[in-house]
């Protein structure tokens, strides 16, 4: 089976970039697919993630302003689809253009959208009448375009309620890694893993470890992530006078290994799709503490078992639970162990069976 996968590109170090690294590796090496991968502008550069050598990419360069931008995208799109004639085209553009593929290719091709974000991402926090009376106007246009996908797939049950369609189903993201080994839980280490910048709530999560350094302050956090400057969180850290026992580091692609020398995974975000370093953290024996914001937590943690869900945007009760877990040796091993065991149901060979059945089912 021949699948063509759109999206805007693949050498980041985001959560979309290694998804698909995980699926379309695990379709073309596990599954026998034929796997293309159309990006936008890349140029040849290195990939910070591993795709299989057997997947196909395909390079459309952009540029300009809105009319030749989308020309060039349109174009590019059609002419790589009447070339390798693919079975399946899916398309992992979370902007607003990727909704209009299914009016760009043949009505013969069966095309599915992945949205790998919340709607919330669109509006951000704290925005102005103006800004949602524009992102409004988009959602619109999302919904009525993306029924004419033959699937729209979301990540979480959460998701769901965000569209107003027949054609949506939930698979969720396969976990990355699945190591045989067990953080051992005994270091004084909290981790946080992702892209500085207001979705990811770094700023809540130095106000709760305010609290946390004053009952214990041999402990220290990580937050690994790419630097944004306007952030501000440097600043904020020496603010908080904390900066002492908070350390920032850029995305590393060994990330399992700095997962398995950690006790706690702290998760911060206000809003989020998915949150694969949740599950990449629980499969490493790392209890964690999330805030319950949209969409994701909820699906993934069960609340006091395997970690703790904490109501989004309370800093105090935040740091509390990130104390109870260092307070409670037994009760930090006991998760750590759950969350492991918990955890498999997002397993590649679980998750991307879904997929093949799936993309089985739409072209008979």
């Amino acid at each position: 089976m021949k699948l063509l996968y759109i999206t805007n590109g693949i050498k980041g170090a985001a959560g979309l970039e290694r998804v698909l690294a995980i699926k379309a590796s695990y379709l073309a090496d596990v599954l026998g697919y034929e796997v293309h991968i159309l990006v936008l502008n890349h140029h040849n550069a290195s990939l910070f993630y591993e795709f299989s050598s057997k997947i196909i990419l395909h390079d459309i360069s952009v540029f300009g302003n809105p009319y030749p931008y989308l020309k060039k995208y349109s174009l590019g799109i059609k002419n790589l689809v009447n070339k390798i004639q693919p079975d399946i085209i899916s398309v992992c553009d979370d902007g607003l253009k990727g909704f209009f593929v299914p009016k760009l290719v043949s009505k013969k091709t069966v095309i599915i959208y992945e949205r790998h974000v919340s709607k919330i991402i669109e509006i951000g926090v704290d925005a102005s009448f103006f800004k949602k009376a524009k992102v409004s106007i988009k959602f619109l246009i999302m919904n009525y375009l993306a029924k004419s996908f033959d699937k729209f797939i979301v990540l979480t049950e959460d998701n769901i309620s965000e569209w107003n369609l027949k054609n949506l189903k939930v698979i969720a993201n396969p976990l990355s890694f699945y190591p045989k080994q067990s953080a051992l839980l005994n270091n004084k280490k909290v981790i946080a893993v992702g892209k500085q910048g207001i979705q990811k709530g770094f700023d809540r999560l130095l106000q709760s470890w305010k609290i946390v350094q004053q009952k214990y302050p041999d402990w220290e956090l990580s937050i690994y992530g790419k630097y944004d400057p306007k952030s501000n969180l440097v600043s904020l850290a020496k603010q908080l006078r904390i900066e002492n026992s908070v350390h920032f580091f850029e995305p590393v692609k060994n990330v399992e290994e700095k997962l398995l020398e950690s006790s706690i995974f702290a998760f911060s975000s206000r809003f989020e799709g998915f949150g694969m370093v949740l599950i990449e953290a629980m499969a490493c024996g790392v209890p964690c503490v999330s805030f319950d914001c949209p969409c994701g937590p909820t699906s993934i943690i069960k609340d006091n078992e395997d970690g703790f869900l904490v109501a989004n945007g309370d800093t105090d009760a935040f740091a509390n639970k990130l104390m109870e877990l260092i307070q409670k040796d037994e009760k930090r091993i006991l998760m750590g162990q759950a969350a492991k065991e918990n955890v498999k149901r997002y397993l590649p060979e679980t998750i991307m069976p879904q997929w093949d059945k799936l993309f089985k089912e739409l072209i008979q």
